[in-house]
Parts: C-alpha cells; structure tokens; sequence
C-alpha cells in the first residue's frame, strides 16, 4: 500500500528535484567536438541497410499519419460542434459523433542510425511521495494533517461527508473499488498500492479517490469558503484543546485556500502553482480527517452538480460518474447523455487526444462507449465484494 510509512525516500523535498519532477528534463547538449564515426566496411553496410528500412518505413508510416492527422482533426471538430449544438439546446445525434475506429500504424519501427552518436537516456523524473507533500506543509505552511487512528475511523468520516452532499453509497463504494482496487487506503499513492521492491510512485494520485496534487489545488481554490463553513460548524460544536486545534487548522487553512487563489482559476494555471515546492504542501491535506474526506467528496461532487447544471435529473451511476472522472466533466457528460443504443456505435477515441487514448488501454481495448462502460462497472463489481469496500459500504 502507499501507506506512509511505505512512502519512502523521507525528507527529500528539495527545489531542485521537485524543478526536474514539475517540467520536462532539458536533454544533455551534444558535443559540439564530436567527430563522426570513421566509415568502415561493417559501418558501410549498416547503413545501407539502415537506408533500406529507412525507406520502407517511411513508405508505410507517412500515409498513416497523414490518416491519423485527419482523423484525429474530426474528433475535435465534432467535438467542438457537440459543445455548441448543446449550448444552443439542439439534440445530439449520431452523426454529430465520428464512427469509425482511429488507424493504427502496424508497420515496422523507426530504424535507429548506426552513425548517430550514442545519447546517454535521461533519469527518470522523480515524482514526489506522501514524504514530500508532509515536509512542503510543515515548512511553508506549519500545517501537519491529523491523520486517522485507524482506516475505519476515515471511512466513517468520508462516509459521513459524502452522504451529506448526496453522493449515493453505490457510487462512493464502486468508485472506491475502481480507483483503488477495493481494498487502498485513506493515504494509498498511485503506483504504491502494493508493497513490492523496487515499488515507485507513477503520479500525485492520492486517497480513495486517487486526487492528483493539482486537483487539490484547484478543489481549495474553488471550494475553500464551503471547507471553511464546514469546519467552522464542526468547532462550534466543540470545546476546550479539541476546539482550539481545529481553530487553528481553519487559520492555516484560510492562508492555504489564499495561496491557491494567487493565480487565474485556470487548470493550466493551478498545474503550474500544484508543482511549485510550495503548492505540494496543499496536496497534504488529504491526509488530515477533517479536510482529507471534504476534498475526496468534493471532487466526484463537481461531477454530479455539472451534470445537474447541464440538465441531467436522474442519478449517475458509479459507471457513468467514473467517466466524468476519467475523461472530464465534459467527454464524461456526453457519453452519460447518450441512449444505450448509441453508446454501442459511438467509439470510445471521441472523448480522448490521441495521446491520452493511445495510452488508455482500457478504452482502446473496449473501444466503443457501452464497451467501456461496461468494463469499468465489471471491475467495480469484483472490487466491491473486497473488505475494504465492504467497511466503506458499512459505514454509510
């Protein structure tokens, strides 16, 4: 699990990993000096060879990229149209969708060029752990989350607060399940799920319903005044230590939704603050048992209350609110809307950059909406009868 006590490399938070972590590694310059290979028979013949695959691939792969280009340049296009013909309240309709299947190249690879100077690969960059997050919030922010004495404890908390802002259980717990696998934890950190050697985190994901850093950022940014009538009303509630603790949570909390405010309410822009040493401390909170489930319940709330704004009246499935997650409120929200005989002919490439889909085996491999969505509500279904999710289920 990514538990934190499994989170590993403690107290590294520095400037200068998290600048490599937060953009691109600049690629080593060449040696300008460097002198080219000296031709010799074998090199010779390499490099005929080389010129042969060379031809043969760009034979093959220039028609299929010019087919991607325009394929890909219609899914955004229909795209487009499919926002403005809602806005204008007129009825989407099959054609309004590309129905074919993205191209896919098949052909052979990229030849490398055996007179290329050899480049060293490039490290990997570090993406910051739970150890992280913690030293951020207590160096910039003298914030240390209260966490939970036990996973039970913040099931209750999180189970409280979601049926309080309407979220279903079989939403909460199917969601739970397919995020994390049915059996994460409060703490659980994308690619950590396991305890396994040589296990490394793959993104900021975090909690039952895997938050990346920048969501937190933009979740305090847009939701922190309703956090702080939350907690406020919990106070009041209070006396003695036990109020005055979480008084001071709510000061820290004030400057932390501040600090989250010093930029456009823009994704972009909460994506650049989120990755700055400063803005992972944000992330920490999470952790805490007061904060931590209002942040978990707000981010599949926006989900429902997007819906509702856009005119859906009936309840979404966990299926149906897992796709506003995965491809956006919006891609989400138009796969929701459409009858179950369209989502049967309508492929899953018309919500996705072509990147982002190429990288989605799920989607690629269930490659039609109904596919799709049927694949996440089956992985839902195993994971739910897992105990982690049966103490989720028991606690509404």
């Amino acid at each position: 699990m990514g538990r934190l006590l499994n989170s590993g490399r403690h107290g590294v938070l520095c400037a200068a990993l998290l600048a490599c972590w937060a953009g691109t590694l600049a690629a080593q310059p060449v040696d300008q000096g460097t002198k080219p290979p000296v031709m010799t028979p074998a090199l010779q013949a390499a490099m005929t060879e080389y010129r042969r695959r060379l031809a043969e691939y760009t034979r093959l792969h220039d028609p299929y990229v010019a087919e991607a280009t325009t394929y890909w340049n219609e899914i955004a296009q229909k795209r487009k149209a499919r926002v403005n013909r809602r806005r204008d309240g007129q009825d989407i309709v099959l054609g309004d969708y590309v129905l074919t299947q993205p191209p896919i190249y098949s052909g052979p690879p990229s030849p490398v060029d055996p007179s290329a100077p050899t480049v060293a690969p490039q490290p990997k960059s570090y993406v910051p752990v739970i150890a992280d997050f913690l030293q951020s919030a207590a160096g910039y922010f003298k914030f240390v989350p209260q966490q939970p004495q036990s996973e039970i404890e913040f099931k209750r908390v999180y189970a409280k607060v979601a049926a309080a802002a309407g979220l279903t259980r079989d939403q909460v717990v199917r969601i739970y399940g397919f995020e994390v696998g049915g059996n994460g934890t409060y703490d659980v950190q994308a690619g950590l799920e396991y305890p396994r050697p040589g296990a490394q985190a793959i993104t900021t994901a975090l909690g039952y319903n895997q938050l990346l850093h920048v969501n937190s950022v933009e979740l305090l940014a847009e939701h922190g005044d309703a956090f702080i009538k939350a907690l406020d009303a919990k106070a009041a509630t209070l006396t003695g230590e036990a109020r005055k603790t979480l008084e001071k949570k709510i000061e820290i909390l004030r400057v932390m939704i501040a600090f989250c405010r010093t930029v456009p309410d823009a994704w972009s822009e909460h994506d650049r603050l989120a990755s700055t040493p400063k803005g992972l401390g944000i992330h920490a909170l999470n952790l805490d048992i007061d904060i931590g489930p209002l942040l978990q319940t707000q981010k599949l709330l926006d989900s429902v209350l997007f819906a509702r704004t856009k005119g859906f009246k009936g309840t979404l499935t966990a299926a149906e609110l897992e796709m506003m997650n995965l491809t956006g409120d919006g891609n989400g929200f138009d796969m929701v809307m459409m009858p179950l005989a369209v989502r049967e002919k309508v492929p899953t490439s018309n919500f996705f950059q072509q990147q982002s889909w190429a990288r989605n085996s799920v989607a690629v491999r269930n490659n039609v909406v109904s596919k799709l969505i049927a694949a996440t509500d089956s992985t839902m279904e195993q994971a739910v009868r897992l105990q982690g999710a049966k103490d989720l289920a028991a606690s509404f």
